[in-house]
């Protein structure tokens, strides 16, 4: 395009010299002329024009030119300033932030199945980090001060009142007396204990060891002993308003009542959990607990089935899922998106136009002036051309005005 361009130039100046050997030939050579003289100047000043952008024309420092090189720092500016302004601008950014859905999109690629894995994944690697961080010996040390003191807090009169106070509730403590009829049946059935009541029975029947019958008196009683209180169960069994039940039922109350009201049952709670807390079996526990805990959910985030990275998966997948049907925290979520949108956008504009700036002054003058020369090169090779030729149009329109004035 350069070359182009100067053979313009010198064509202009070959019909110029040409016009002025002929011009007393013929009426036509002096606007030949007046054309190619303007056409020559036309397309030495738009090479100067050109060629000033990047360098020196000649190698002459002549004033404001080399203007790329001489403005590079402005131009990184200028450059910065548009690119923050115009493409990070906070309404334009909130704008395309709103068009994009952001819950919409984040529901959609939670909620496949691959990249929930990828979420459990990272996570589990997290979490192995903070387990290293939590196996340290002062973060023991720490959680054995914490759970420590929220233990002395407790008062245990007062925690075991209201538990079993919980079982009250709807007579679920019936069931402890239920299991406990249970076990007692289970040893009145028991040969060995029988022939144990057998035994004391007889041995306190001395009249009749003298004539033989005590073991048989013993038999007998046992028997009537263990018919008794079989039957006694059965009747507390199949019947749920039996007087035992209820008197079970005032005991209970009447306990559950005590712990909670009675400063002699919290005080004395009280002291069986500073006299616990004391021991180092306690303290010793406490910190086997944890190692354990820890060590726990160490090997289950290596194995290749994790339990813990398998639940991590499918809640970040029922999250995605949620996101996607749910429409009003679809609008929650995009709203909280574009609240922090502007300081975001803030940061990162701020962010983008010192970047901007800093590379672009950090640039080699003289390859930023070829680089860009050879992008626009072509195009202001265009400038010479028509400046050749609006030139030597010009040059014609004097020419006429000249000879109209003669």
């Amino acid at each position: 395009m350069k070359r182009l361009a100067l053979a313009l130039l010198l064509g202009a100046a070959a019909l110029w010299v040409t016009a002025g050997v002929l011009q007393d030939r013929h009426a036509l050579w002096p606007w030949v002329g007046a054309f190619a003289e303007a056409a020559m100047v036309g397309a030495l000043a738009d090479w100067f024009a050109v060629v000033a952008l990047f360098r020196h024309p000649l190698g002459l420092p002549i004033p404001h030119t080399a203007i790329v090189p001489a403005n590079q720092a402005r131009i990184g500016r200028s450059l910065a300033d548009f690119v923050a302004d115009h493409f990070l601008g906070d309404e334009a950014m909130v704008a395309r932030l709103r068009a994009f859905k952001p819950a919409l999109r984040l529901g959609g690629w939670l909620a496949d199945p691959g990249h929930a894995e990828q979420v459990a994944q990272h996570l589990a690697g997290a979490a192995r980090q903070a387990l290293k961080a939590l196996d340290e010996p002062a973060v023991r040390q720490t959680v054995e001060r914490a759970a420590q003191e929220r233990l002395r807090e407790v008062d245990v009169a007062q925690l075991s009142g209201r538990l079993l106070q919980g079982l009250l509730a709807d007579r679920r403590h019936q069931a402890l007396l239920d299991v406990g009829l249970e076990q007692l049946a289970r040893w009145l059935a028991d040969e060995t204990l029988q022939a144990r009541l057998v035994e004391v029975i007889a041995s306190e029947t001395k009249v009749l060891k003298v004539v033989g019958l005590d073991q048989m008196a013993g038999r007998m009683a046992t028997r009537r002993i263990v018919g008794a209180a079989t039957r006694l169960i059965e009747e507390v069994n199949d019947d749920p308003q039996h007087p035992l039940r209820l008197r079970f039922d005032d005991f209970a109350a009447g306990f559950v009542e005590q712990l909670q009201q009675d400063e002699a049952w919290r005080a004395r709670g009280r002291e069986l959990r500073d006299e616990a807390l004391a021991q180092p079996a306690f303290s010793r526990a406490l910190q086997s607990l944890w190692g354990e805990l820890l060590h726990w959910a160490d090997d289950d985030l290596r194995a290749a089935d994790s339990t813990l990275r398998r639940h991590a998966a499918d809640a970040v997948r029922g999250l995605g899922q949620t996101l996607q049907q749910d429409r009003v925290q679809q609008r929650w979520l995009d709203a909280q998106f574009v609240a922090a949108a502007p300081r975001v956008i803030h940061q990162v504009r701020e962010q983008a136009r010192s970047l901007i700036a800093e590379r672009v002054a950090q640039w080699d003058a003289q390859q930023l002036s070829r680089t860009l020369e050879l992008h626009l090169g072509p195009d202001l090779q265009y400038v010479r051309f028509n400046g050749t030729l609006v030139g030597g149009l010009i040059g014609l329109v004097l020419h006429a005005v000249q000879l109209a004035w003669r």
